[in-house]
């Protein structure tokens, strides 16, 4: 008769807990979106697609809408403008189109005074998605002059680039966090940003099981009080990493303040 009871209260403290589990809202981060275009593509489409892109899957607005981190590319900034507006003054020699796509392609080489080094990874996104964001931001208050031929370009260079593989070869965990910017949302120990949860003392409030799935599936579960970054860490960080250097940055995070 114990047993009974005893399974009794398991049954319901599981039923219970699950309830709760259902319960909670789920937020998931938005994948960007593989986008194909013609050679003939309208500036309207790419514009569109880079809208849609830029507020959601790409995490654009994660940096670009604090105007703490990096400044707001869709409202004026120091008087000279939207982004559209301002593209073709940054570099001298350097027309819109050509500065926008190059400060996404190499973002360490086109840091604004008084910000932070952009936090993107073009490698996560084809080349229509990189020509498309261009195109969106070229349209604010600016002239779009993406064409279909930089979409085929870009295009043939993916076809022929070969498979993605790890950012860096190295196995330190320092490395591997510098390597694929990481530390540009994270703190450590004094080094990189405070837009993500900090790596200093994780171990303590993680545990490594949850640290691993959030490496490999960041959408699964949001940080309390990060909801508002869903969607900023690249959903296929995993794939980026070798199987040893997963387990590296997991135990190495594992053991901050475990």
């Amino acid at each position: 008769m114990t047993n009974i009871k005893v399974l009794g209260v398991m049954i319901g403290t599981l039923a219970v807990y699950t309830w709760i589990a259902n319960a909670i809202p789920q937020i998931e981060s938005a994948v960007p979106e593989e986008v194909s275009f013609s050679a003939d593509v309208s500036p309207a489409e790419l514009v569109a697609a880079g809208a849609e892109l830029y507020s959601g899957g790409g995490g654009c607005t994660t940096c670009h809408g604090l105007e703490t981190r990096a400044p707001n590319l869709l409202t004026d900034y120091n008087g000279e403008g939207t982004i559209g507006q301002r593209c073709g003054t940054r570099v001298s020699g350097q027309d819109c189109k050509t500065y926008l796509h190059e400060s996404m392609m190499d973002p360490a080489g086109y840091v604004l005074e008084g910000f932070e080094p952009m936090v993107f990874q073009a490698r996560v996104l084809s080349g229509a998605q990189i020509w498309s964001l261009v195109a969106f931001l070229q349209d604010q208050g600016g002239v779009v002059t993406v064409s279909g031929s930089d979409v085929a370009t870009a295009a043939e260079a993916d076809a022929a680039a070969p498979a993605g593989g790890p950012m860096v070869a190295s196995n330190d965990p320092l490395e591997i966090m510098r390597g694929n910017l990481c530390l540009g949302c994270h703190m450590l120990d004094g080094e990189g940003a405070e837009l993500g949860p900090a790596f200093d003392g994780m171990g303590s409030r993680i545990a490594t099981d949850r640290i691993r799935t959030g490496i490999i599936d960041p959408a699964l579960e949001i940080a309390e009080g990060f909801d508002h970054l869903a969607g900023s860490m690249p959903p296929n960080l995993g794939d980026m990493l070798t199987a040893r250097q997963l387990e590296v940055l997991v135990d190495f995070l594992a053991g901050q303040g475990g």
